[in-house]
């Protein structure tokens, strides 16, 4: 089983003007929720780690989770409002973001689910503002210390500053997991804001000496770059994509990469996983997830693929 742990939300995105205001399209969202899912639809094994609120946005979040095969005995179910994310869609389709969620639900996961974590977990991904924001973040950082040595941890920092504006923060857990992960995977966008103007040949070669077995960023358009110990693979866009908007790209990128490694039996080895990638392996892994990414961005919301729309 791959365990996801973070944040479930509302994403709300703009529907364009009205006579009297705006219309608003709620969606089900938040990136570990959208990365569970997609496993899920990718036919993986998955657990959701997470406090969910108890109101009627956080039970339709949990009835979708358990309706798309998404295991929640590790949810917790609090008293506190859904988060929700509001999303403006610029002329390319590239969203930005005002959240609102200070006292939401997602942040209030406690360290009592640490005793319910099973002990035959192969693989954990963690991200996004869960990882920065309290109390939550602090128990997942101890379930990382739980399942580490045994466990392939991967970690997507999916930087969002609306929620977190310290740059400091998100760079101060970055470095704490990097010690810690084994599949770090990171947007270039998110590379530019917390470390402008750096290569990313050095911040990857950094990563590695930390201890990550496979740093990989994603480029939009450019494809996908990753750096492996002795080993530099760079992958195009398998193919052109029609996008209608990028909201889950990377969540998909994310599930399709640990798909495709489980697909392979490596995630039976825990967290020796990711050893021994050649760089035709990584290619082939790049390629997947790209292929995967290009679906969601062909859809309005993270609107993930199934396996059946994926090549063997």
């Amino acid at each position: 089983m791959i365990v996801v742990c973070g944040e479930a939300l509302m994403d709300v995105f703009d529907a364009g003007a009205t006579a009297t205001g705006q219309a608003l399209d709620a969606r089900l969202g938040g990136s570990p929720f959208n990365v569970a899912l997609g496993l899920a639809r990718l036919q993986q094994p998955v657990a959701f780690c997470a406090a969910i609120s108890t109101g009627f946005l956080g039970r339709r979040l949990l009835r979708t989770l358990q309706e798309e095969g998404v295991d929640t005995a590790l949810v917790q179910h609090v008293d506190a409002p859904t988060s929700m994310c509001v999303i403006g869609l610029d002329a390319r389709g590239v969203p930005a973001y005002d959240f609102y969620g200070e006292r939401g639900a997602d942040r209030q996961l406690d360290a009592a689910v640490l005793a319910r974590v099973p002990g035959g977990v192969r693989a954990a991904t963690f991200g996004s503002y869960a990882m920065v924001v309290e109390p939550v973040g602090s128990t997942q950082r101890a379930l990382v210390e739980q399942l580490a040595g045994r466990a392939l941890i991967a970690y997507d920092p999916n930087v969002r500053p609306t929620v977190e504006p310290d740059l400091a923060r998100w760079r101060d857990v970055l470095a704490w997991m990097a010690a810690r992960t084994q599949l770090l995977k990171v947007s270039e966008e998110d590379l530019g804001l917390l470390f402008p103007g750096q290569p990313l040949e050095a911040l990857a070669a950094g990563w590695l000496a930390q201890g990550v077995q496979l740093v990989v960023v994603t480029r939009g358009e450019q494809g996908a770059v990753a750096w492996a110990p002795g080993l530099h693979v760079q992958r195009p866009l398998p193919r052109a994509v029609d996008v209608v908007d990028t909201v889950g790209a990377g969540d998909t990128f994310q599930a399709a990469m640990l798909t495709w490694l489980a697909e392979q039996g490596r995630l039976e080895r825990g967290a020796a996983g990711m050893r021994g990638l050649d760089a035709g392996a990584i290619g082939a892994m790049l390629d997947f997830a790209m292929q995967a990414a290009a679906i969601t961005c062909s859809r309005r919301g993270a609107d993930l693929p199934r396996r059946h729309e994926l090549p063997a």
